[in-house]
C-alpha cells in the first residue's frame, strides 16, 4: 500500500532538522505554541491561511503544499465547504488550476456541493478569474447535466462567455454547445445570451445563425416589454434585469437583420431594418438612459443608411459619407473602423479611387492593427473581425491600382490576423490575392509570405501529431 506523506510529518521533520522548538517555529510563523502542537500531534485540522504561514517561515514556494493538502484534507474525507472555499480562493489567486482541478473532482459526485461551488465560481468570475471559475462552472455543469436546472443552463452561458476567445473555430464549437440551454435561462437572461449568440455568429459571418438568433431575440424582447408595462405589474427586482434597456434588443435585432440583408447583398431591405430601428416613438421610457441608447441608434441608423445606399451604387454620396465619418469623429475606436471598412468596400465593388480619403484618415488607419479590449461581445468577436476583412480590403484595393508596396503590407498583415482568429475564409483569400500579385512582389515580400506559410503549416501538422513522418 503506497504511504502518502503529510504536511505533519513534514513540518515535524523541518523542526528536527533545524533545531527548532514548536515555540520559536510559531514565533517565525507568526503562530502560537499551542496552534503548532496541535497540527504537529494531528489534535487539530489546519486552515489554508495556517498553511500558507507554515510554508512561508519553512522558506518553500507558495503553494508548496496545496497537493498534500487535497490528499491529507479533502480526498476521501467529508467535503468541509469551510475548508475547501477558501483553498480553492487561494489557489485561482496563485494561479494552481490543477489543484482547483483535482478538488472539483473530488468533491462533485454530491449533487449537495453544486451551489455552494456556483456561488464560488461566480465570485471568481466577478475577481477576473476566469479561468479557475471556468473548472468549478464545469464541474457544476457535468454533475447536474441530467437536471434541467436553470442553474446548469448558467453555468452553460458562463463557460460559453469564457471560452469565447481569438480562435475561430473555437467559438464556434462553444456557440453550438450553448445553443441548446438558452431556453433553460431566465426570460431576461435569454436576451442577453441571444444578443451574444448572434455577435459571435455575426463575427463567424453564419448569417442564418445570426438572422435565426436575432428573431428569436426580438420576439422574446416584444414579451417582455409588453409586460413591463402592463398595469399594476411591478417589474423586476435589480437581480433579474438585462444589460441594456429591453427595448434596445427589439431594435438591435433589427440592426442584426440589416446586417443578414447587407451580407446577402440586399441593400433594399436593410434599408428598410435601418429605418425600423432609427424610428423609435414607440418607446414609452423617457430617462436619460432611454435617451441615451434612442440616440445611439439613430446615430447608427443615419450611418448605416449612407452605407447601403452607397453599397446599391449611389457612389455620389461617398463624399457626404466621408463628412458623415469626421463629423463624429469623437465616436470610439470601434465605429471608425466600421466606418471607413465601408468606404473601402465601396472602392473595390465600384473601382472608385479614394487615395485622398485614406491620406485623410491614415493617422487612424495605422491604429487599426490592435486588439480591443472589452467584455462586450461584440467588440471582442465582430471587431477583429473586421479588421482581417479590413486588411485584405486595403491590400486588395491598393494592390489593384499597381501600389505593391502598401499592397502587400496591409495583404500581409490580414493574412497573419486571419490566423491569429482562425479565419480560414479570410486566409485563403489573403493566400489567392498573393498568388494573383506575387509576380510583382520584391523577393524580401515573398520569402516574408512563404516564411509564413510554413510555419502555419508546421504548427498545423504539429498540433495534429504529424510533425514528422520519419522516424
Amino acid at each position: 500500500m503506497k504511504h502518502t506523506p503529510t504536511i505533519r510529518a513534514e513540518l515535524d521533520r523541518y523542526l528536527q532538522q533545524e533545531g527548532l522548538s514548536m515555540t520559536e517555529f510559531g514565533h517565525i510563523a507568526g503562530m502560537n505554541r499551542g496552534a503548532v502542537s496541535a497540527i504537529v500531534s494531528g489534535n487539530k485540522s489546519m486552515s489554508i491561511n495556517q498553511l500558507d504561514l507554515i510554508t512561508e517561515a519553512m522558506g518553500l514556494p507558495e503553494g508548496h503544499f496545496y497537493d498534500l493538502f487535497i490528499e491529507n484534507f479533502i480526498i476521501d474525507h467529508p467535503p468541509n465547504m469551510r475548508r475547501i472555499e477558501p483553498f480553492l480562493f487561494r489557489c485561482a489567486e496563485l494561479g494552481k488550476l490543477d489543484a482547483i482541478r483535482r478538488v472539483v473532482g473530488a468533491i462533485m459526485d454530491n449533487l449537495l456541493y453544486s451551489p455552494k461551488l456556483f456561488e464560488i465560481a461566480e465570485e471568481l468570475l466577478s475577481q477576473g478569474r476566469n479561468e479557475a471559475a471556468l473548472l468549478l462552472y464545469e464541474g457544476v455543469a457535468e454533475t447536474e447535466r441530467y437536471q434541467h436546472s436553470e442553474r446548469l443552463a448558467v453555468c452553460q452561458y458562463r463557460i460559453f462567455m469564457i471560452q469565447v476567445g481569438d480562435d475561430q473555430s473555437r467559438n464556434h464549437k462553444a456557440a453550438i454547445l450553448f445553443e441548446p440551454y438558452v431556453e433553460r435561462l431566465d426570460d431576461l437572461e435569454q436576451l442577453d445570451a441571444l444578443k451574444d449568440l448572434a455577435n459571435v455568429y455575426r463575427s463567424l459571418r453564419k448569417w442564418d445563425k445570426v438572422d435565426e438568433m436575432a428573431r428569436q431575440m426580438r420576439a422574446k424582447a416584444e414579451i417582455q416589454y409588453s409586460l413591463q408595462h402592463q398595469e399594476k405589474r411591478k417589474f423586476l427586482d435589480d437581480e433579474k434585469r438585462t444589460r441594456g434597456p429591453l427595448f434596445g434588443y427589439i431594435a438591435y435585432a433589427d440592426l442584426l437583420c440589416a446586417s443578414v440583408c447587407e451580407a446577402q447583398g440586399d441593400y433594399q431591405q436593410a434599408l428598410q431594418y435601418t429605418y425600423a430601428y432609427a424610428d423609435l416613438d414607440w418607446v414609452k421610457e423617457d430617462d436619460e438612459d432611454t435617451k441615451h441608447w434612442v440616440n445611439l441608434f439613430s446615430h447608427w441608423a443615419v450611418g448605416n443608411t449612407y452605407v447601403y445606399k452607397l453599397l446599391s451604387g449611389e457612389i455620389s454620396l461617398l463624399n457626404d459619407y466621408v463628412e458623415y465619418i469626421v463629423t463624429t469623429s469623437a465616436a470610439n475606436e470601434n465605429e471608425k473602423l466600421s466606418k471607413l471598412l465601408n468606404v473601402i468596400i465601396a472602392a473595390n465593388q465600384f473601382s472608385i479611387d479614394v487615395d485622398d480619403i485614406l491620406k485623410r484618415f491614415e493617422t487612424l488607419i495605422a491604429t487599426f492593427s490592435q486588439q480591443p479590449s472589452s467584455d462586450d461581445m461584440y467588440t471582442r468577436q465582430v471587431i477583429p473581425d473586421y479588421i482581417a476583412w479590413f486588411g485584405y480590403e486595403l491590400g486588395f484595393y491598393y494592390l489593384h491600382r499597381g501600389k505593391y508596396i502598401d499592397g502587400f503590407k496591409y495583404l500581409m498583415n490580414a493574412m497573419v490576423k486571419s490566423h491569429i482568429i482562425n479565419n480560414e475564409t479570410y486566409f485563403i483569400n489573403c493566400m489567392g490575392l498573393f498568388v494573383r500579385f506575387q509576380a510583382h512582389a520584391v523577393p524580401e515580400t515573398k520569402a516574408e509570405y512563404f516564411n509564413f506559410i510554413e510555419r502555419v503549416w508546421e504548427n498545423n501538422v504539429q498540433k495534429n501529431g504529424t510533425f514528422s513522418h520519419r522516424g
